[in-house]
């Protein structure tokens, strides 16, 4: 599921104009303290790694942002090559308190589908509405119909002037202006950097999480000396725009399993489909088939135990199995393959082939479960 997860977030990055990177787990403080993280959460919320001999701390990444800022350092930027998106799968770690941590819903190493967009101050509306669309779209493909936002503004602990806050709030509330998007306001719980938007999804029994952020950062540019050339030849910080779309992937996995109650889309599920015979005879046709459905991009196995189907069958359909295939010595003789969908008692018989293609039609629509939770989410 993770890995899914982080291919279908490619996958609509691809299309949007993103740069995949990369940056070390390892970081020198000094770049903490330059971009304020360092007072922010102070030595007590990172993990610290002392180099005695040389006489320098290390901290183990708490977040992605500054190093990104270091990339975009690199070689000189014109106004021609902004708004530049840049994206990263970037594992973070933070020295959370041991009551705090709850299973997959706060942990100390989660993985954050991070990405920062430096921009024009005319840039910004355009790429933030192109955000709340993004986001809304992928919200929808999980079936969460039922999303709020929450506008954050300028919290207590801050860097930069109240002129630069004043500047930064006004405009992102221009974008969601501009995005006819809705928001409550959430006094004081922005970042220390600037302004957010917070995307909050009610699952299926009603609780809240807040998933995907959208921040606009007119201080953190300034203060690790991010520079573009405008037309004119002046110099100019940039507008950073901080975002995630699931947030932390630990987070997101910990929400859809509880929301679907294990009973995942097939396009998510770490098993798609189980084939099975009704005697040992049949293994070797089970083998070849549970192979070919793998070698068509499926998660197949194949239960080779010496167990009745019936049994076989039910414990799959505990276990949340979305498809279960059987091959008897009629279906092996016709190339056939009779087949239960998890959530209908019904049996059907089809082509093999067809079979495959409408398992491979169903993962790349990405269509929900029958009778998934997900239909009485809103």
């Amino acid at each position: 599921m993770f890995r899914k997860l982080q291919d279908y977030i490619r996958e609509k990055l691809l299309t949007s104009g993103y740069e995949e990177v990369n940056t070390p787990q390892l970081i020198n403080s000094d770049l903490y303290k330059k971009s304020g993280h360092w007072d922010k959460f102070g030595t007590e919320n990172m993990f610290l790694v002392k180099d005695e001999e040389k006489d320098r701390v290390f901290a183990m990444k708490p977040m992605n942002c500054p190093c990104h800022v270091q990339i975009f350092n690199i070689g000189n930027k014109s106004y021609r090559d902004l708004p530049l998106r840049m994206s990263e799968f970037g594992t973070c770690m933070r020295n959370e308190a041991h009551g705090a941590l709850h299973g997959l819903m706060r942990v100390t190493s989660m993985t954050q589908d991070d990405a920062h967009i430096f921009c024009t101050p005319d840039q910004i509306e355009q790429e933030v509405v192109t955000l709340c669309e993004l986001i809304k779209t992928i919200y929808a493909d999980f079936g969460f119909a039922d999303v709020f936002v929450k506008f954050s503004d300028r919290p207590e602990m801050r860097v930069g002037s109240d002129d630069v806050w004043d500047n930064a709030e006004q405009a992102l509330k221009n974008a969601c202006a501009a995005a006819k998007l809705d928001w409550v306001l959430n006094a004081g719980e922005g970042a220390f950097y600037g302004p957010k938007l917070e995307f909050v999804l009610r699952d299926a029994i009603g609780r809240d999480w807040q998933c995907g952020t959208v921040q606009l950062d007119f201080n953190l540019p300034v203060r690790l000396g991010a520079t573009y050339t405008d037309a004119d030849g002046n110099k100019h910080h940039p507008i950073m725009i901080h975002r995630a779309l699931l947030g932390s992937l630990e987070r997101f996995t910990g929400i859809l399993i509880e929301n679907f109650e294990g009973h995942f889309p097939l396009w998510l599920a770490p098993v798609q489909v189980v084939v099975a015979g009704i005697t040992d005879s049949q293994n070797e046709a089970v083998e070849a088939f549970a192979a070919t459905l793998r070698k068509n991009g499926l998660e197949a196995t194949a239960d080779l135990r010496n167990e009745k189907v019936s049994y076989k069958i039910r414990e799959h359909s505990h276990q949340k199995v979305p498809y279960i295939a059987v091959l008897g010595d009629k279906e092996i003789a016709s190339g056939n393959v009779t087949f239960r969908r998890l959530g209908s008692q019904a049996q059907t018989t089809v082509n093999q082939a067809e079979f495959m293609a409408m398992l491979q039609q169903e993962v790349a629509t990405k269509a929900l479960p029958p009778h998934s939770n997900t239909a009485n989410a809103a």
